[in-house]
């Protein structure tokens, strides 16, 4: 998971839920969670025991052990989510839900929100886990390069212990979906734990699994029969990297692995029709936008981004780079929301108007423009590639550039005029448009600075309930339709493969597919 790639939803809509309720938005609570019989899968019961194996896409060269630092291999999130706890995870069918946090209270006025533990939340060492571990760990969190994002409208003052068993974070500004935004983020770890320790991966967690090995991005996690949610059915989680997801793909054919986690389109259509498999698909999974700068450059001009929305072909992408496995977007992230604006004009390829737009803009069509992707996610580079021959048609002349991540993440993202981007989330409008599109975002990725979508945004999350904010969303998303640094093309869909024998694959949308604690394996 990149530094980006976190998740979210509601305050009130997790109020007062207990330690009973902890579990409600993990694996198995979707329409084929434990104990359903979903393709080619196991029926009957859940049953305990077994070890399962779980492939995950990463490069030896990304690994990081720090689960506040910037994850950009999904081996290592995959690792770090099941070992340690965050405040809150998705859920289903509210989009948040209580993990380390039992439950949270947030004040009249929506700035501060006070989170109570779970009862008998343990690290793997025993010792329990205090108000200081958890506020301790918001301020080093809060520290990092991409911590304003993480803990967006938090300042570290306003991070505070509440007697032994609670937090509270007051927000710069009223904030209703404060708890949406520490969504698998948040991760606990004990109080005044050096940094060497932390990067070596030495540090004791407090999640449904414990570290028993890690050896050069592979790992092998073991049941924590003790954990406050329940101990997890499986005996063991074996995590193994790999770098292309064909290669894990066969490797699950093969009988090597048992699950091949977001495998892409590619490597499931290969799986089609195979006996023996599962194709989880998991609709409005991620979003792949190309990111056009705003602040300056050749893409500050509005007609100039109007332009380029409609010269792509967005059924023709989803059909080609996402092999049909996806669906055609509008411009707004956040399509899973359940008030996401279904009303606003779909957006369809228009090429004379797209040249028009283009000559009223004095747009330089004698230049040529780059178009960076780090191919990131399946169907990334293919769209990148797509993207350049449609633009051509209209006289926008982009050559395709590649780089490694970490070479992209250190000198193109938030900074070029023109990338791709990947979220691996997209439930949630005010998700993205505090965090990536305010004015004072930490991973404001088109260097937005717009003090009317500001206030809209802040009208948003301002109200305490979905009906109440209908209004004022529906004006933030009609802004960032026209006025955003996004073409969002596409949206793709999640998909997992796995053997017959597993049950209980989480369904959610996004990073949910980590939570592995109800699955399980049949005899």
């Amino acid at each position: 998971m990149t530094r980006r790639r976190l998740l979210g939803a509601g305050a009130v809509l997790g109020a007062g839920l207990g330690a009973g309720a902890l579990l409600a938005g993990c694996g198995g609570s979707g329409p084929e969670g434990a104990g359903a019989a979903g393709p080619s899968g196991p029926t009957g019961p859940p049953q305990g025991g077994g070890t399962l194996r779980v492939g995950a896409l990463g490069k030896a060269a990304a690994i990081t052990r720090d689960p506040h630092g910037t994850q950009s291999n999904e081996s290592d999130y995959l690792i770090i989510a099941l070992t340690y706890d965050p405040l809150t995870v998705p859920g289903s069918p509210q989009t948040v839900a209580p993990r380390l946090a039992a439950k949270w209270e947030p004040s009249a006025d929506l700035r501060r929100h006070r989170f109570v533990l779970a009862d008998g939340a343990r690290f793997h060492n025993g010792a329990p886990v205090t108000a200081a571990d958890v506020a301790w760990s918001l301020r080093r969190l809060r520290g990092t390069p991409s911590g304003a994002a993480r803990l967006p409208g938090v300042q570290p003052g306003g991070i505070a212990e509440d007697g032994t068993n609670a937090v509270v974070l007051t927000s710069d500004y009223p904030n209703a979906d404060l708890p949406l935004l520490l969504r698998l983020t948040t991760f606990v770890l004990p109080r005044d734990t050096p940094d060497a320790a932390i990067n070596a991966g030495s540090v004791p967690g407090t999640g449904p699994f414990r570290l028993e090995s890690y050896n050069a991005g592979n790992a092998r996690l073991v049941r924590n029969a003790d954990w406050y949610g329940g101990a997890p059915l499986l005996d063991a989680i074996e995590v193994r990297i790999f770098t292309d997801p064909q290669a894990m793909a066969n490797a699950l054919f093969t009988g090597e692995i048992d699950v091949a986690s977001n495998v892409g389109p590619v490597a499931a259509r290969t799986a089609a029709g195979r006996d023996g498999v599962q194709v989880v698909r998991r609709p409005n999974d991620s979003a792949l936008p190309l990111v056009m700068r705003v602040a300056d450059g050749p893409f500050a001009e509005p007609r100039v981004r109007e332009a380029l929305r409609l010269a792509v072909d967005r059924d023709a992408l989803v059909a080609q780079a996402l092999s049909g496995y996806g669906t055609v977007a509008n411009d707004v992230l956040g399509t899973g929301d359940p008030q996401y604006a279904r009303d606003l004009p779909q957006r369809r390829r228009d090429l004379d108007r797209a040249r028009s737009l283009l000559d009223a803009a004095g747009f330089d069509r004698a230049a040529r423009y780059p178009l960076v992707t780090c191919e990131e996610a399946p169907g990334q580079g293919e769209a990148a590639t797509l993207i350049a021959t449609q633009l051509r048609e209209v006289g926008v002349n982009v050559d395709v550039v590649r780089q490694d991540q970490g070479t992209f993440y250190d000198q193109t993202w938030l900074k070029a005029p023109l990338y791709t981007a990947y979220w691996g989330t997209n439930d949630s409008v005010t998700f993205f448009a505090g965090k990536t599109m305010a004015s004072g975002a930490g991973q404001n990725e088109a260097g937005q600075a717009d003090p009317e979508f500001d206030a809209a945004y802040q009208r948003a999350v301002a109200f305490p309930d979905a009906a109440a904010r209908a209004g004022a969303l529906r004006e933030l998303q009609r802004m960032e339709y026209e006025r955003s640094g996004y073409l969002l093309w596409g949206m793709a869909d999640g998909v997992d493969l796995a053997t017959a024998k597993v049950g209980g694959l989480p369904r959610l949308a996004g990073y949910g597919r980590v939570q592995l604690e109800r699955t399980w394996l049949a005899a």
